[in-house]
Protein backbone atom coordinates (compact mmCIF):
# COMPACT_ATOMS: atom_id res chain seq x y z
CA UNK A 1 0.00 0.00 0.00
CA UNK A 2 1.17 3.72 -1.24
CA UNK A 3 2.38 5.34 1.95
CA UNK A 4 0.64 8.26 0.82
CA UNK A 5 -2.42 9.57 -1.88
CA UNK A 6 0.16 11.60 -3.78
CA UNK A 7 2.79 8.76 -3.93
CA UNK A 8 5.75 7.48 -3.08
CA UNK A 9 7.92 10.59 -3.38
CA UNK A 10 6.05 12.35 -0.43
CA UNK A 11 5.64 10.09 2.90
CA UNK A 12 2.74 12.37 5.66
CA UNK A 13 3.72 12.52 8.99
CA UNK A 14 1.20 9.85 10.46
CA UNK A 15 2.49 7.28 8.14
CA UNK A 16 5.94 7.36 9.61
CA UNK A 17 4.85 7.93 13.15
CA UNK A 18 3.90 4.83 12.70
CA UNK A 19 6.59 3.01 11.22
CA UNK A 20 8.86 4.84 14.49
CA UNK A 21 6.34 3.88 16.72
CA UNK A 22 6.44 0.44 14.97
CA UNK A 23 9.82 -0.20 15.36
CA UNK A 24 10.29 -0.50 11.88
CA UNK A 25 13.18 1.93 11.56
CA UNK A 26 16.20 -0.04 10.41
CA UNK A 27 17.37 -2.08 7.50
CA UNK A 28 14.45 -1.51 5.21
CA UNK A 29 13.61 1.85 6.31
CA UNK A 30 16.10 4.82 7.24
CA UNK A 31 15.24 7.92 8.44
CA UNK A 32 17.77 11.07 7.28
CA UNK A 33 17.76 14.37 8.57
CA UNK A 34 18.65 16.55 5.17
CA UNK A 35 18.90 20.28 7.11
CA UNK A 36 21.27 22.70 6.14
CA UNK A 37 21.39 26.35 7.35
CA UNK A 38 23.32 29.29 6.30
CA UNK A 39 26.04 28.98 9.68
CA UNK A 40 25.77 32.31 10.94
CA UNK A 41 21.88 31.79 11.04
CA UNK A 42 21.56 27.98 12.67
CA UNK A 43 23.47 25.04 13.26
CA UNK A 44 22.25 21.70 11.41
CA UNK A 45 24.18 19.13 13.37
CA UNK A 46 23.68 20.72 16.83
CA UNK A 47 20.10 21.45 16.04
CA UNK A 48 19.86 17.77 15.35
CA UNK A 49 21.72 16.28 18.42
CA UNK A 50 19.23 18.38 20.56
CA UNK A 51 16.12 16.80 18.62
CA UNK A 52 15.46 14.51 16.03
CA UNK A 53 12.79 11.97 14.64
CA UNK A 54 14.18 8.84 16.56
CA UNK A 55 16.18 6.37 14.23
CA UNK A 56 17.25 9.46 11.73
CA UNK A 57 20.62 10.01 10.86
CA UNK A 58 21.86 12.91 9.72
CA UNK A 59 22.83 13.21 5.99
CA UNK A 60 25.42 16.03 6.00
CA UNK A 61 25.07 17.71 2.62
CA UNK A 62 28.85 19.57 3.00
CA UNK A 63 30.27 16.29 3.73
CA UNK A 64 28.13 14.30 0.69
CA UNK A 65 29.45 16.26 -2.15
CA UNK A 66 32.00 17.13 -4.86
CA UNK A 67 34.46 18.95 -2.12
CA UNK A 68 37.18 19.59 -5.23
CA UNK A 69 34.34 22.07 -7.05
CA UNK A 70 34.94 25.46 -6.73
CA UNK A 71 30.80 25.65 -6.52
CA UNK A 72 28.40 24.48 -3.34
CA UNK A 73 26.99 21.47 -3.45
CA UNK A 74 27.71 19.72 -6.07
CA UNK A 75 27.06 15.81 -6.94
CA UNK A 76 29.65 13.53 -5.07
CA UNK A 77 31.21 10.55 -7.28
CA UNK A 78 29.67 7.70 -7.55
CA UNK A 79 32.18 5.90 -4.52
CA UNK A 80 31.48 8.66 -2.65
CA UNK A 81 27.90 8.54 -2.59
CA UNK A 82 28.26 5.24 -1.90
CA UNK A 83 30.87 4.97 0.79
CA UNK A 84 28.87 7.80 2.43
CA UNK A 85 25.08 6.71 2.61
CA UNK A 86 26.51 2.83 3.13
CA UNK A 87 27.84 4.17 6.56
CA UNK A 88 24.22 5.79 7.43
CA UNK A 89 23.14 2.26 7.17
CA UNK A 90 21.58 3.01 3.68
CA UNK A 91 21.70 -0.20 1.22
CA UNK A 92 19.71 -1.02 -2.23
CA UNK A 93 16.74 -2.01 -0.34
CA UNK A 94 16.33 0.68 1.65
CA UNK A 95 13.32 2.88 1.66
CA UNK A 96 14.75 6.32 2.24
CA UNK A 97 12.65 9.09 4.32
CA UNK A 98 14.44 12.14 4.05
CA UNK A 99 13.42 15.66 5.89
CA UNK A 100 14.49 19.20 7.00
CA UNK A 101 13.81 21.58 9.49
CA UNK A 102 13.66 24.79 7.67
CA UNK A 103 10.80 26.87 8.44
CA UNK A 104 9.57 26.81 5.34
CA UNK A 105 8.59 23.00 5.93
CA UNK A 106 10.93 21.75 3.23
CA UNK A 107 13.64 23.16 1.87
CA UNK A 108 17.12 21.10 1.73
CA UNK A 109 15.10 17.78 1.63
CA UNK A 110 14.41 17.67 -2.19
CA UNK A 111 18.19 17.89 -2.89
CA UNK A 112 18.65 14.76 -0.78
CA UNK A 113 15.73 13.10 -2.22
CA UNK A 114 16.80 14.37 -5.74
CA UNK A 115 20.57 13.30 -5.46
CA UNK A 116 19.40 9.40 -4.05
CA UNK A 117 17.70 8.91 -7.15
CA UNK A 118 20.26 10.49 -9.52
CA UNK A 119 22.45 7.48 -8.28
CA UNK A 120 19.83 4.79 -8.83
CA UNK A 121 18.06 4.58 -6.07
CA UNK A 122 14.08 4.25 -6.03
CA UNK A 123 12.76 3.62 -3.04
CA UNK A 124 13.46 7.69 -1.75
CA UNK A 125 10.55 9.87 -0.56
CA UNK A 126 10.25 13.27 1.15
CA UNK A 127 8.53 13.59 4.54
CA UNK A 128 5.56 15.57 3.51
CA UNK A 129 5.38 19.17 5.78
CA UNK A 130 9.41 18.91 7.15
CA UNK A 131 9.75 18.43 10.72
CA UNK A 132 8.42 21.83 11.51
CA UNK A 133 5.13 20.12 11.14
CA UNK A 134 6.41 17.09 12.60
CA UNK A 135 6.71 18.61 15.87
CA UNK A 136 3.50 20.83 15.52
CA UNK A 137 1.59 17.44 15.16
CA UNK A 138 3.13 16.37 18.46
CA UNK A 139 5.08 13.27 16.67
CA UNK A 140 7.83 11.64 18.70
CA UNK A 141 11.32 13.37 18.73
CA UNK A 142 14.46 12.12 20.96
CA UNK A 143 18.07 13.78 21.31
CA UNK A 144 19.40 9.99 21.07
CA UNK A 145 21.94 9.94 18.27
CA UNK A 146 21.51 6.22 17.17
CA UNK A 147 24.53 4.16 15.41
CA UNK A 148 22.84 2.19 12.59
CA UNK A 149 24.54 -0.62 11.15
CA UNK A 150 26.67 -0.11 7.88
CA UNK A 151 25.42 -1.19 4.90
CA UNK A 152 26.50 -1.74 1.25
CA UNK A 153 25.35 0.75 -1.00
CA UNK A 154 26.36 0.58 -5.09
CA UNK A 155 25.97 3.50 -7.10
CA UNK A 156 25.25 4.17 -10.61
CA UNK A 157 24.74 7.73 -11.70
CA UNK A 158 21.65 7.93 -14.22
CA UNK A 159 22.97 10.99 -15.90
CA UNK A 160 19.70 11.64 -17.49
CA UNK A 161 18.63 13.46 -14.47
CA UNK A 162 21.72 15.99 -14.34
CA UNK A 163 22.71 18.45 -16.82
CA UNK A 164 26.34 20.17 -17.38
CA UNK A 165 27.17 23.84 -18.02
CA UNK A 166 28.17 22.43 -21.65
CA UNK A 167 24.54 20.79 -21.99
CA UNK A 168 23.28 23.80 -21.02
CA UNK A 169 24.90 25.74 -23.18
CA UNK A 170 23.85 24.00 -26.42
CA UNK A 171 20.37 24.32 -25.23
CA UNK A 172 20.30 28.08 -25.10
CA UNK A 173 20.49 27.66 -29.66
CA UNK A 174 18.86 24.52 -29.86
CA UNK A 175 16.10 24.50 -26.87
CA UNK A 176 15.91 20.64 -26.84
CA UNK A 177 14.49 21.27 -23.30
CA UNK A 178 12.45 23.66 -21.35
CA UNK A 179 14.24 25.31 -18.33
CA UNK A 180 12.42 26.01 -15.01
CA UNK A 181 14.16 28.27 -12.74
CA UNK A 182 13.08 28.19 -9.25
CA UNK A 183 14.86 31.08 -8.08
CA UNK A 184 12.81 34.08 -6.34
CA UNK A 185 11.24 36.84 -9.32
CA UNK A 186 13.50 39.60 -8.17
CA UNK A 187 16.83 37.07 -8.66
CA UNK A 188 15.21 35.73 -11.89
CA UNK A 189 14.55 39.11 -13.23
CA UNK A 190 18.17 40.57 -11.97
CA UNK A 191 16.77 43.05 -10.13
CA UNK A 192 18.31 42.02 -7.10
CA UNK A 193 21.46 40.57 -6.10
CA UNK A 194 21.43 36.56 -5.60
CA UNK A 195 23.59 35.64 -2.60
CA UNK A 196 26.81 37.92 -3.32
CA UNK A 197 26.31 37.48 -7.23
CA UNK A 198 24.57 39.97 -9.81
CA UNK A 199 21.57 37.91 -11.14
CA UNK A 200 19.77 37.39 -13.76
CA UNK A 201 18.90 34.08 -15.58
CA UNK A 202 19.83 31.33 -18.52
CA UNK A 203 18.12 32.49 -22.07
CA UNK A 204 14.69 31.32 -22.46
CA UNK A 205 14.29 29.99 -18.65
CA UNK A 206 10.84 30.29 -16.79
CA UNK A 207 10.42 31.41 -13.91
CA UNK A 208 8.31 29.24 -11.21
CA UNK A 209 9.91 30.23 -7.33
CA UNK A 210 10.14 26.79 -5.52
CA UNK A 211 7.78 28.02 -2.65
CA UNK A 212 4.94 28.25 -5.67
CA UNK A 213 4.52 24.55 -5.09
CA UNK A 214 4.79 24.58 -1.20
CA UNK A 215 0.94 25.83 1.24
CA UNK A 216 1.30 27.98 3.48
CA UNK A 217 1.65 25.49 6.32
CA UNK A 218 4.35 23.90 4.65
CA UNK A 219 3.36 20.76 2.95
CA UNK A 220 3.00 20.34 -0.83
CA UNK A 221 0.17 21.22 -2.74
CA UNK A 222 -2.00 19.02 -4.65
CA UNK A 223 -0.96 17.30 -7.46
CA UNK A 224 -4.38 19.38 -9.27
CA UNK A 225 -2.62 22.85 -7.78
CA UNK A 226 1.01 21.74 -9.18
CA UNK A 227 -0.50 20.75 -13.08
CA UNK A 228 -2.08 24.25 -12.92
CA UNK A 229 1.22 26.36 -11.51
CA UNK A 230 3.15 24.46 -14.40
CA UNK A 231 0.35 25.26 -17.20
CA UNK A 232 -0.10 28.85 -16.06
CA UNK A 233 4.06 29.16 -17.00
CA UNK A 234 3.61 27.01 -20.14
CA UNK A 235 5.64 24.39 -18.90
CA UNK A 236 4.43 21.30 -21.11
CA UNK A 237 5.11 18.27 -18.54
CA UNK A 238 5.06 16.27 -21.40
CA UNK A 239 8.02 17.07 -23.14
CA UNK A 240 12.12 17.17 -22.01
CA UNK A 241 12.55 20.13 -18.87
CA UNK A 242 15.40 20.99 -16.65
CA UNK A 243 15.36 22.60 -13.23
CA UNK A 244 18.07 25.28 -11.95
CA UNK A 245 18.38 27.69 -9.41
CA UNK A 246 20.96 29.14 -7.29
CA UNK A 247 23.25 26.27 -6.51
CA UNK A 248 21.15 23.45 -7.29
CA UNK A 249 19.12 23.04 -4.25
CA UNK A 250 15.83 24.64 -4.99
CA UNK A 251 15.57 23.45 -8.56
CA UNK A 252 15.11 19.75 -7.09
CA UNK A 253 11.62 21.58 -5.81
CA UNK A 254 10.65 21.60 -9.48
CA UNK A 255 11.73 18.05 -10.19
CA UNK A 256 9.82 16.59 -6.89
CA UNK A 257 6.54 18.63 -8.09
CA UNK A 258 6.98 17.30 -11.36
CA UNK A 259 7.69 13.94 -10.50
CA UNK A 260 4.10 13.88 -8.24
CA UNK A 261 2.62 14.91 -11.51
CA UNK A 262 4.11 11.94 -13.38
CA UNK A 263 6.76 13.00 -14.80
CA UNK A 264 9.94 11.00 -13.25
CA UNK A 265 12.33 12.27 -15.79
CA UNK A 266 13.32 16.34 -15.05
CA UNK A 267 16.88 17.01 -15.11
CA UNK A 268 18.99 19.33 -12.33
CA UNK A 269 21.27 21.37 -14.25
CA UNK A 270 24.03 21.21 -10.88
CA UNK A 271 25.91 23.86 -11.08
CA UNK A 272 22.69 26.66 -12.00
CA UNK A 273 23.47 30.00 -11.18
CA UNK A 274 26.43 29.82 -8.96
CA UNK A 275 28.24 27.95 -12.11
CA UNK A 276 26.39 29.84 -15.00
CA UNK A 277 27.48 33.46 -13.87
CA UNK A 278 31.08 32.26 -13.20
CA UNK A 279 31.15 30.80 -16.90
CA UNK A 280 28.32 31.85 -19.50
CA UNK A 281 29.61 34.88 -22.05
CA UNK A 282 27.58 38.04 -20.73
CA UNK A 283 25.12 38.20 -23.30
CA UNK A 284 23.89 34.66 -22.29
CA UNK A 285 23.04 36.10 -18.68
CA UNK A 286 19.41 37.94 -19.05
CA UNK A 287 19.15 40.71 -16.60
CA UNK A 288 16.46 43.83 -16.67
CA UNK A 289 18.84 45.45 -14.80
CA UNK A 290 21.25 45.65 -17.25
CA UNK A 291 18.98 46.49 -19.74
CA UNK A 292 17.53 49.13 -18.09
CA UNK A 293 21.39 50.53 -18.00
CA UNK A 294 22.21 50.55 -20.79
Amino acid sequence: MAPNVLGRALVTAKWLSEAVRAGRVGTSLRVLDASWYPPQKRNAWQEFKERHIPGASFFDIEECRDQSSPYDFMLPSESHFADYVGRLGVSNDTHVVVYDGDELGTFYAPRAWWMFRAFGHKEVSVLNGGFKNWVKERHPVTAEVSQPAPAVFKAKLNTTLLKTFEEMMQNVGSLRFQVVDSRPEGRFRGTELDQGLESGHIPGAVNIPFHSFLTETGHEKSIEEIQQIFHEKKVDLSKPLTATCHKGVTACHIALAAYLCGKHDVAVYDGSWSEWFHRAPPHYKVSELKRNKA
